[in-house]
């Protein structure tokens, strides 16, 4: 009864107020989007949205092993049991003991002049110096480990979007370079035979040794290429495997990867959509929260500390009498402390918390507009390399026809084998465009599924049902 009257008191904390939204109503006019199409990126299932079973299969071991995952859960972990042992701190604690004691008092030091012996056996229960909450500091102190607790389950969510995010993007990359790479090869085996070629009829003289040189030039620089595109591979696909923490089959090479990979249409929505949907804002939102009931605590500092300690058993001084008739004993020792000269700790500590909470709303407000921008950026690439593929992939075609006309003119000698040279590198280098404009689109969509929470919310509701402490109420 008497914790329940003490639980009722009211909090010193402020009224939470949230800063306003610090960006537009609306995505700029360069970030076209249809907001009823598809389903929100929350509530879209990462094996839902990427289906490729590859990369499906490199996403689930990077849940399962990345370390920076890990990390992050075990601090969920971690803020959990802080919370629990806050929480613990509004209940009195409980204890049973038992001691005994003897000394020998010599003649001198009592009056009857002789050495005496002197036992003291107890058995107890009790509480020790359980805090009257009168002003809501200790529940203060249990709500704002309440929403660090739950800022550090967000954060966690927002460390798995992004992982899902690098995993997929770096898979695009790989298999980026892997087509790069083929195409580099498929280049150089036509050089080397073309140089071939050009080699025997240099030597029944057909050609001169500067067509040749030309040829050999262009042979060279696609084994250049090629051993720069290697290198390159090797790199993502050790950077890939970090993320993945495994070493999956899946990086192996493959050829053309796939641009019809389906990806779900996402449902963009307003800029507020954001608030509720992304795990690194709703962190954020958490921890300006946790700095309110950080204030409260400070403010109840201010005023006088009650705190309980009572005991009751049974006392004797001999062991065989412990527990008999008139043997009761029992103590309460209520406290009360109130500092009138701390050197304005107390004000100080409350100065602190204060400007710690305008930190905290700076660094919400922050992370809105960083969440504002990435959308914007998404959406506005998705729509702008879709044209620059349709555009590089018409340049594709007409360097192709290109080089077949150049061919023809230097087979008919209406012109010099430099200007085959000169179609052919451009044709290479417009292909190579191609792959990487392909590819940039592709990561353009990764980038709008993770900037608008993709996942999260499925995410968080599942970590919820699994973690009662989440379900708290704050107050």
């Amino acid at each position: 009864m008497l914790y329940l009257l003490v639980s009722g008191c009211v909090s010193l904390a402020p009224a939470p107020v949230t800063p306003p939204l610090p960006v537009a109503a609306d995505w700029p006019a360069d970030a076209p989007h249809d907001p009823g199409a598809g389903v929100h990126a929350p509530d879209l299932p990462w094996d839902r949205y990427f289906v490729e079973p590859s990369l499906q299969q490199l996403i689930q071991s990077a849940l399962r092993n990345n370390r920076d995952l890990r990390i992050a859960v075990l601090r969920v972990d971690e803020a959990r049991a802080a919370y629990r042992i806050s929480r613990a701190d509004a209940w009195p604690t409980l204890a049973v003991g038992m001691q005994a004691s003897r000394a020998r008092v010599p003649g001198d030091l009592n009056l009857t002049g002789r050495s005496l012996v002197t036992g003291d056996d107890e058995a107890y229960v009790g509480i020790s110096s359980w805090e009257l909450d009168l002003w809501g500091r200790v529940r203060d102190l249990k709500s704002g480990a309440l929403q660090t607790y739950l800022a550090t389950d967000a954060a966690r969510a927002a460390v798995r979007v992004s992982l899902i995010a690098q995993v997929a993007d770096g898979y695009l990359g790989l298999r980026e370079l892997d087509e790069r790479v083929a195409l580099a090869r498929r280049t150089e085996e036509s050089r080397a035979e073309a140089f071939r070629i050009f080699t025997r009829r240099h030597d029944v003289g057909a050609i001169s040794k500067l067509e040749l040189t030309e040829v050999q030039t262009l042979f060279i620089q696609a084994q250049a290429l090629r051993t720069q595109l290697e290198q390159a591979r090797a790199i993502q696909a050790h950077a890939l495997g970090r993320l993945v923490g495994d070493g999956s089959d899946a990086l192996t090479e493959s050829g053309h990867f796939d641009d019809a990979a389906i990806f779900g249409e996402l449902q963009v929505g307003l800029p507020s959509r954001l608030l509720v949907d992304r795990p690194d804002i709703m962190a954020s939102e958490h921890q300006l929260r946790a700095a309110d009931f950080d204030i409260g605590a400070a403010r109840a500092a201010f005023f006088p500390r009650i705190a309980l300690t009572a005991t009751w058993g049974t006392a004797s001084a001999e062991l065989d009498g412990l527990f008999d008739a008139g043997s009761r004993a029992w103590t309460f020792a209520p406290t009360l402390s109130l500092p009138i000269f701390d050197g304005g700790r107390r004000r100080a500590n409350l100065d602190v918390t204060r400007v710690r909470r305008e930190i905290a709303a700076a660094d919400y407000e922050r992370t809105v507009q960083n969440a504002f921008r990435e959308v914007a950026d998404a959406l506005a690439a998705r729509q702008w390399l879709d044209r620059q593929v349709h555009f590089q992939r018409m340049t594709v075609d007409t360097q192709i026809e290109r080089a077949r006309l150049a061919q023809l003119r230097y087979e008919s000698g209406a012109a010099p084998y430099l200007e085959v040279l000169d179609a052919q590198r451009a044709l290479l280098a417009a292909e190579q465009e191609w792959v990487q404009a392909r590819r940039a689109l592709l990561s353009s969509r990764v980038a709008l599924y993770a900037a608008l929470g993709g996942g999260a919310g499925v995410d968080v509701a599942a970590s919820y049902s699994s973690s009662p402490p989440a379900r708290a109420q704050t107050r």
